[in-house]
């Protein structure tokens, strides 16, 4: 076997200093010195003999070197993280996930995922659960997965990252709301449809940029409507279904966001003409990723929350 030159203290300080953009700002995250992380970045870049870094001024930027070592790195301290772990508590392995979910899972579907999981675990196992869950948008999800910092991500809209491997998972439909006193649902109760151009017309209340819940609207509306003429941008789905009520404007959301309020009378399923709305929501884990015994459990119990919804 061949002696390794590497050590991962050297790929930890790598990782840093490419993160952070200088070895300033890195030695305060690693707790080392400036000059000590600087010397590492050295010694890194003699031992491989290729420079990682385009030197500007104070700044290191990564260059094609760099960029080629840096998912390799985060791949074998993300492993190094999970065998220190085991080293500690050997079941702690099998029993830590960090699962991330964009908005509408992580409030409306992944709480009941969670529970089916868990309740599928031998007894006397959650002792040791340390799992972490994180909510956000769907390309802060992705960006989390390809940096290691998560094992597995939901999400509402595709992913752009070829670090990720992508799979199909539930189906959600979207769904055209309004407050039942507005001029579109008193429409819809009498029978009528609402013509495209009307809805051209009317005041969308829409996700923000980045929002798997955006992503599929703009898919599925914009091609109809050409445009949002008058919109108001807000950084819920929760926010965008209160300010329907409202009577603010007319909203395309999902149906597991909306379900409640249909039910309960405060918002109203406006008929348009246009096409069933569906859209795709995936599963993704990083190309280079480990995969443990709970992190393949809880992909098993995805995989069958997608039967059940067919």
């Amino acid at each position: 076997m061949d002696v390794l030159r590497l050590t991962l203290r050297q790929l930890q300080i790598f990782v840093a200093v490419a993160r952070s953009g200088s070895t300033t700002a890195a030695s305060a995250e690693i707790a080392l010195s400036q000059s000590a992380t600087s010397s590492a970045v050295n010694e890194l870049e003699r031992l491989l003999s290729l420079r990682l870094f385009d030197r500007a001024g104070k700044r290191l930027l990564l260059n094609d070197n760099g960029r080629a070592l840096l998912p390799r790195a985060m791949a074998l301290l993300d492993g190094a993280a999970g065998i220190e772990q085991m080293s500690r508590d050997g079941s702690a392995q099998a029993q830590s996930l960090r699962i991330g979910a964009s908005t509408t899972i992580g409030n409306y579907v992944l709480p009941k995922l969670l529970a089916g999981f868990m309740g599928a675990q031998q007894p006397g196992s959650a002792a040791a659960w340390r799992s972490k869950v994180v909510i956000g948008n769907t390309a802060a999800i992705c960006d989390a997965v390809t940096a290691f910092e998560l094992d597995v991500g939901l999400i509402e809209g595709p992913s752009h990252q070829p670090e990720l491997v992508v799979t199909p998972w539930l189906q959600d439909e979207m769904v055209v709301v309004a407050a039942p006193d507005s001029a579109l649902a008193q429409s819809s109760r009498a029978g009528d449809r609402i013509p495209l151009r009307t809805l051209r017309e009317a005041v969308w209340l829409v996700r923000e940029t980045g929002s798997g819940t955006r992503e599929a609207t703009d898919q599925s509306l914009l091609p109809h409507l050409r445009s949002y003429r008058r919109s108001i941008e807000l950084g819920s789905s929760e926010a965008i279904q209160r300010a329907a009520q409202e009577g603010l404007g007319v909203a395309c959301l999902s149906a597991w966001v909306v379900n409640d309020a249909l039910e309960a009378g405060r918002l109203c399923r406006v008929s348009t003409t246009l096409p069933r709305q569906l859209r795709q929501c995936h599963l993704v884990v990083h190309r280079e990723k480990q995969s443990t015994p709970a992190l393949l459990a809880f992909i098993a119990q995805a995989d069958a929350t997608t039967g059940a919804a067919r």
